[in-house]
């Protein structure tokens, strides 16, 4: 299984170092020195990490072979994605990656149904469910422990307590995509969807507190 723990930002100095939008909550274990990387688009890898280090809270590489300023542009949006057993499980217990939570059934805790997880988006601040509901229309659920109350990878489903207005008829939804259509998030742009809940690399959600 393949999972997307990453994507580069923008160059950093002029030796080749790079920012990285982390999509994993192991990047110790992901993005650590001599990990070896395969990338989205594929032809920019594999890349192998060189270094890495924490400058002002971003996290910042350097690839092999990746020395000045101008190599290290050139590899800006590429993502980098790392094979993982599908029987791996992430270390914090209330963590899980993106294809154990996708086609979960949103229910309310008296077991009203809600719909279906479709898609994982994830954001800098908190992970977003979209669901799919019974007459098409999408509503987001952020993935956060005040609202999702259990996941259940058993029963394959998703229990939410919803504020007020978050899934009722005052909620804002998404229209269903139109056939063609592709989604598009500031956090998930991986061949055919990341670090989110398509056909493509997987990622890891985490439902916490913001």
């Amino acid at each position: 299984m393949q999972l997307v723990v990453a994507r580069i930002g923008r160059a950093h100095g002029i030796k080749g170092e790079v920012t990285v939008e982390v999509r994993t909550d192991e990047p110790e274990l992901r993005l650590g020195p001599g990990a070896v990387l395969a990338t989205e688009p594929a032809s920019t890898g594999p890349l192998t990490i060189e270094t890495g280090r924490v400058h002002s809270g971003r996290l910042l590489l350097r690839f092999a072979g990746v020395s000045d300023r101008t190599a290290a542009e050139a590899l800006r949006n590429t993502l980098l994605i790392a094979e993982v057993d599908p029987e791996d499980m992430p270390e914090d217990p209330d963590e899980y990656y993106d294809h154990q939570l996708m086609d979960l059934d949103v229910v309310l805790a008296d077991g009203t149904e809600v719909g279906r997880i479709t898609e994982i988006t994830h954001l800098p601040s908190q992970d977003l469910f979209i669901v799919e509901r019974p007459d098409g229309s999408e509503v987001m659920i952020p993935f956060v422990e005040e609202i999702v109350t259990e996941i259940d990878l058993v029963e394959q489903r998703a229990v939410i307590d919803p504020p007020p207005g978050l899934i009722d008829d005052n909620a804002v939804v998404a229209a269903p995509a139109a056939p063609g259509d592709g989604a598009d998030s500031s956090e998930d742009d991986s061949p055919g969807g990341d670090d989110t809940g398509d056909d493509g690399p997987d990622g890891a959600a985490k439902g916490g507190s913001t």
